[in-house]
């Protein structure tokens, strides 16, 4: 039973001829089976890299004990395998692993050539290896780590057979080109790769099948087999056998050739002169393997190190190919970040590409680049396209993911990661989601952080220490710079720091373009215009969301009612238009507006009976530095950065900021002073920063305070604890008109107790504009009447202008309360009335009186004239 599970494992190995070579010359030998027990002393993963000699054709051969050498067949392919000497081995024998005699295409019995190496070995500087379709499942980052750590030092040519079981799996690569640290590429030829995916799926089935078939193969063995195993102490026939084999003869054919040749003695004579001449034949082409454009002994040579990169190749269908090619992110496909990209590539690839124009002006190149801005702007996206346009090595870093509880693990992985960066020049490590990984030390939580921190300070130091300045950049990417460790952002770690914001018209333009580019759409350069301008405060990542669902609409109209047409039919028939698109803005709001979104009544200007001056200063202030900014810049003005509506209750005040709301198509974001107080030292402040930061990430925008007076108290007049309404001020002026522009945002105040507002705020530069909202006159009163009478049904014999002189001093709201009453009085005498009468008009004339007193509106104007405000 022992003998038998001995020779299932035995190794295939080469015999020899019986004849040695001379001392310091290479000889033919002649494939034979070693014993098991001869390799058991050496370590599993080497015995398939070793060619198995005797002691005696070492000597004769001038080869050292654990050199490399190389050895050629016949039909020219070869191998570099590690000399190892056997005791006992017989003379002129050598001994290989079943993946050389894979390599080699040869079978036992056959004549290679042995030559110990004499040229150059250098360092693999990469290295492609083609896949099997049914390998490409596997994680192709972690296959190429544990390749290098099993390869480590092994010389490699192409076309050679790499075997490896990772986890269990048989996997079988081959090996298509090497490229040296010297520059030289060694290529697969070009005949060879008709054959190559035969070759490597037929690798698999006899490698892992061959244990499987042993016990069959033993059972059927005979007295005739056994001799023919024994042959191998009479290399006479074998050698016969293998010169045939030169010849271009099958082994069956040659067993036959043996067996007629032992019953036919004059034909054996003839056979062995021909075999004599075929043997000079197959012997000269081993001695002269150049001829065949193999290499020689004395060529350069590669060896695999951990230093190699990997290349994989195949490994998957056509249809996964071409998926994986367009999801591929290149420069051109990034639309609306011209200016970030010339800045980036311009700092990445120059130094990667260029490295001797810096040294050439002593200027160090940089060693970090960080990306920061609102989230869905780009950040990750631009890290993926200068990974695959540089084409350098990436190792990606997600700060919530490194993080470990145990003690200095998350420490050792970046070391590990910088480590392996290092060893794979040129090479990007891109860190997403920096703040997460290193916040500032001082509000740390626990010592993890700050350790971390530490560990990144003094690993970003340590670049180009060892001679990769310039082929080693750090990336991060933040929506919260300033939350970053300020040690960490000082020049010499990051160097440069590139905003991406949100995009304006233009760049929202250019994205539309680039994400419409391959999809089916009837949207002309002005309906693309228009939908670029209509989309305030969208960046890339609304956009794209805005694309699918303007996608879905069409989709779902195409289909109607049709249930479930072909797949075919749908396609040719779904064609986004600008109606889908404006549908998909109902559901897609910019993602900056989530937390804050309101729903804008759809008032309009025609909404608002008079008020034509109000109206008119409104769109000087908001409409017209959008639809002609051209014009601001030609004067060399601003546009007003705040208005401030006053006057008494009831004059549409409130209702003004909502028709200004919706007829700019501005995002409009509504705060309510009293909700910004809190108990809270510091929390009203922060509520005040946070509104105004909101705003500016979805500029243009409209910031309407309602009942200011509330919010903005003149300063000394509070009594409350800590003076908080003197802090929430203090932070109001300084985010409407301090050191940090407020750019492409309006402010909207309305308030009816202009005398409690504090003066720094009413100043020019932060309330530019303020208008006085008086009663409605006459034609005011009269056109709100027609506006509310033309949704009522009224009887004939109302007369306007009646009720125009009938409501003098009444303020637009009670206007508004006089119709509803007369219209409730009207549902009282009879449910079932089809028209309000002037007797109703009468009667709720009486119920609804002006209750702004004659007092408060001489109020105004006298503080109007005290003041100097008034309507500029």
């Amino acid at each position: 039973m022992s003998s038998s599970k001995k020779k299932s494992k035995a190794r295939v190995a080469a015999a020899g001829t019986g004849t040695e070579c001379p001392p310091g010359e290479t000889g033919s030998v002649i494939l034979t089976v070693c014993l098991e027990r001869e390799a058991d002393k050496v370590p599993k993963s080497y015995r398939s890299s070793l060619a198995q000699l005797g002691l005696n054709s070492m000597k004769s051969a001038g080869i050292c004990i654990g050199r490399p050498v190389l050895v050629t067949s016949v039909n020219g392919q070869q191998e570099v395998c590690t000399a190892w000497p056997i005791s006992g081995f017989p003379g002129g024998s050598i001994g290989l692993s079943e993946v050389t005699l894979k390599n080699l295409k040869v079978k036992p019995g056959v004549e290679v050539l042995v030559e110990p190496l004499t040229g150059p070995i250098l360092q693999a500087e990469a290295i492609d290896v083609k896949l099997r379709e049914n390998d490409g499942i596997i994680n192709r980052e972690e296959l190429s780590a544990f390749l290098l750590r099993h390869m480590d030092g092994k010389i490699v040519l192409p076309n050679n057979l790499l075997n490896l079981t990772y986890y269990g799996r048989t996997c079988n690569f081959m090996l298509t080109r090497v490229m040296g640290t010297d520059g030289a590429i060694l290529e697969r030829p070009s005949c060879d790769e008709v054959s190559e995916t035969q070759e490597m799926d037929q690798e698999r089935p006899d490698m892992e099948m061959s244990s499987i078939d042993l016990s069959l193969e033993m059972s059927q063995l005979d007295l005739d087999d056994s001799q023919k195993i024994g042959s191998t102490s009479t290399p006479c026939k074998s050698m016969e056998r293998s010169f045939s084999d030169f010849a271009g003869a099958t082994s069956q054919e040659e067993d036959s050739k043996g067996e007629t040749s032992a019953v036919d003695a004059n034909h054996n004579n003839d056979s062995l002169q021909n075999k004599e001449s075929e043997k000079e034949a197959a012997i000269e082409k081993l001695l002269h393997p150049g001829k065949t454009g193999r290499k020689c002994r004395t060529d350069t040579f590669y060896s695999i190190s951990s230093f190699t990169r990997v290349r994989f190749t195949g490994g998957k269908s056509r249809e996964m190919e071409e998926q994986e090619k367009n999801c591929k992110v290149t420069y051109d496909m990034i639309g609306g970040l011209t200016s970030q990209l010339e800045a980036i590539r311009e700092t990445i690839e120059i130094p990667l590409k260029q490295p001797e124009l810096f040294k050439s002006f002593g200027i160090p190149p940089p060693r970090g680049i960080l990306l920061y801005g609102p989230p869905g702007t780009g950040k990750t996206l631009i890290a993926r396209a200068v990974a695959h346009e540089v084409g350098a090595y990436v190792s990606v870093i997600n700060g919530a993911e490194i993080l470990s509880k145990f003690y200095g693990e998350t420490e050792a992985r970046l070391r590990q990661i910088f480590a392996d960066a290092s060893m794979r020049q040129p090479s990007i490590i891109f860190i997403d989601e920096l703040d997460a990984l290193c916040p500032k030390r001082e509000g740390a939580q626990n010592e993890v952080e700050k350790r971390v921190v530490a560990s990144l300070l003094t690993l970003m130091d340590g670049i180009g220490s060892e001679g990769s300045e310039g082929k080693l950049i750090v990336l991060g990417a933040t929506n919260r710079p300033h939350a970053l460790d300020a040690a960490l952002r000082r020049p010499g770690r990051f160097d440069k720091e590139i905003e991406i914001g949100v995009p304006n018209a233009q760049d929202r333009l250019d994205i539309l373009q680039k994400l419409l580019k391959k999809v089916p759409h009837l949207l002309t350069e002005t309906e693309l215009v228009q939908l670029a301008d209509s989309t305030h405060g969208y960046v890339g990542a609304d956009l794209t969301a805005l694309c699918k669902e303007a996608g879905l609409n069409a989709l779902r109209r195409a289909l109607g009612s049709r249930g479930s047409p072909p797949d075919s039919e749908v396609a040719g028939s779904v064609v986004i238009a600008l109606n889908n698109f404006l549908q998909a803005m109902n559901d897609v709001r910019p993602s900056a507006m989530r937390e804050v979104a309101i729903d804008v009544p759809k008032v309009s200007w025609s909404d608002i009976g008079g008020m034509e001056y109000v109206k008119l200063k409104l769109k000087q202030a908001v409409e017209w530095p959008l639809k002609h900014p051209e014009a601001f810049i030609r004067m060399g003005i601003q546009p007003p950065k705040g208005i401030l509506l006053y006057g008494p209750p009831g004059c549409s005040k409130t209702m003004i900021a909502k028709a200004l709301a919706n007829e700019s198509g501005l995002n409009f974001l509504a705060v309510k002073g009293p909700e910004l107080m809190n108990k809270y030292v510091g929390e009203s402040e922060r509520a005040v920063r946070e509104i105004f930061k909101k705003a500016r990430a979805v500029a243009p925008s409209i910031l309407f305070f309602d009942e200011i007076d509330a919010l903005a108290v003149e300063r000394g007049s509070s009594s409350s604890a800590g003076n908080v309404a003197d802090r929430v001020l203090a932070q109001l002026l300084t985010e409407m008109d301090g050191i940090e522009q407020l750019k492409d945002v309006t402010i909207l105040a309305a308030t009816n107790r202009p005398d409690m507002i504090d003066k720094a705020l009413m100043r020019p530069g932060r309330i530019d504009r303020i208008i006085y909202v008086p009663l409605p006159d006459e034609p005011t009163r009269r056109e709100i009447f027609s506006l509310q009478l033309r949704s009522m049904p009224v009887s004939s014999d109302i007369s306007l202008d009646e009720l125009v002189m009938k409501t003098d001093k009444y303020s637009g709201a009670e206007i508004t309360a006089v119709c509803r009453e007369a219209a409730l009085l009207a549902l009282q005498e009879d449910i079932q009335a089809q028209c309000i009468m002037k007797r109703h008009f009468d009667h709720a004339l009486t119920i609804v009186t002006p209750r702004i007193p004659d007092s408060l509106c001489q109020f105004y104007a006298t503080y109007q004239k005290k003041s100097g405000l008034h309507a500029l």
